[in-house]
């Protein structure tokens, strides 16, 4: 089993992605510094948790 996000996470990283999906892409390292002009996430560790979550998002919705 991997770690589980909380709706806080999923609910922010979606609005995000929906807002400014074509700032995002499948590195990591670009969008937690994009997630840092976007968004005001009170901790380090949240914008990290944040900006995993887009990324695989970002990777699932190019499969598709």
């Amino acid at each position: 089993m991997g770690r589980i996000k909380t709706k806080l996470i999923k609910r922010t990283a979606n609005k995000l992605v929906n807002e400014n999906h074509d700032k995002f892409n499948e590195d990591f390292e670009h969008n937690k510094k994009a997630i840092a002009q976007f968004a005001d996430v009170p901790s380090k560790k949240m914008r990290n948790v944040i900006g995993g979550y887009i990324t695989r998002l970002v990777r699932l919705q190019k499969k598709q």
